[in-house]
């Protein structure tokens, strides 16, 4: 460890303690029992953090998701459906709340009432950018939003990298959806290495620049990614009990010495495989495969949308086709 950065100053945080209720935050320091063990193993850790929304998160089963600012289309779609499926399989998303995928990660799990936390590289009281005020309140409410730096804090270039290496600390993994080879993206999926996280990568066409960061990735030893499995079966040692329901969910306790889930992956495959048979080359609708398979609406959309990234089935105007399995 090479030491502690010299921000956000503990002292400011004492004698401002007026400013941060102004702003709804709160400041929580490195030997603070609920300060996550993570980030006090990374290299230049950080003194504490300011915070916004719920601070308990930071002890969760985390997985960032990161990427281009400047994403594909596909690109898009593919970021808020894994970041969607992934919080409803009980990961907290942790992204750093830029435009592009950063912003598209956290849409996509609040779109499935799951939990997500951003890294900013601002004072809590400065959204950056400013196009993502929206997003921000979001957070706030249901999630949580920190930063090493005390409010008042403008955005500079030389946070950001600052500010990735929180990102990859705090997660268990890192999923790069779509980035360039000279890309801050990058620069976190190696902190995520040297940290000893694991390191996941979509591919993409050879004729979109934002997939070379992502090829260069897998060739550097990232893994290759094309389903939802590809990435909950190397977390099977953790206990991630599915989230469906907003009313029912709990948070998930970190505990590395848990028995493998009997949840994960088994299950879902073995769902995945009963509702397979039950979609045929003829449209079916979301409502009979709800009947025929006896499961809920949260479960079959998990799984479909598992099938759809792996192309063995379409949703077609008239309902969801199997489509030639090439496995």
């Amino acid at each position: 460890m090479e030491g502690r950065c010299t921000t956000p100053r503990p002292r400011w945080a004492a004698t401002q303690s007026t400013e941060l209720e102004t702003i709804g935050a709160g400041f929580i320091g490195f030997d603070n029992p609920d300060f996550p063990d993570a980030l006090n193993r990374i290299s230049d850790p950080p003194l504490g953090l300011f915070y916004i929304g719920r601070v308990e998160l930071l002890k969760s089963h985390q997985l960032a998701i990161i990427g281009s600012r400047n994403p594909s289309p596909s690109g898009r779609k593919t970021t808020m459906a894994f970041a969607r499926e992934l919080g409803t399989f009980g990961f907290t998303i942790t992204s750093g709340m830029a435009c592009g995928i950063d912003s598209d990660a956290h849409n996509g799990c609040l779109s499935g009432s799951g939990y997500t936390i951003a890294v900013v590289g601002t004072g809590l009281d400065i959204v950056y950018p400013r196009s993502n005020q929206a997003l921000f309140r979001s957070i706030c409410e249901s999630g949580l939003v920190v930063s090493e730096y005390p409010p008042g804090t403008p955005a500079r270039k030389a946070h950001f990298p600052q500010r990735n290496r929180l990102i990859s600390g705090l997660s268990l993994g890192t999923l790069v959806v779509e980035a360039g080879l000279r890309s801050g993206s990058l620069i976190t999926a190696r902190l995520a290495a040297e940290q000893g996280k694991e390191v996941f990568a979509i591919p993409g066409s050879i004729h979109v620049p934002t997939s070379r960061g992502c090829h260069y990735l897998i060739r550097q030893g990232a893994k290759l990614v094309e389903s939802l499995t590809d990435i909950i079966e190397e977390f099977g040692q953790y206990d991630l009990a599915p989230a469906f329901s907003s009313a029912n969910r709990t948070l998930p306790e970190s505990n590395p010495e848990l028995p493998q889930s009997s949840l994960i992956p088994e299950a879902f495959r073995e769902n995945e495989d009963h509702l397979l048979t039950l979609i045929d080359h003829a449209p079916v609708s979301l409502d009979e495969l709800i009947e025929r398979s006896g499961l809920t609406l949260e479960e079959i959309s998990s799984i479909l949308m598992d099938l759809e990234l792996r192309g063995l089935v379409a949703d077609t105007a008239n309902g969801y086709q199997r489509l030639p399995d090439t496995r």
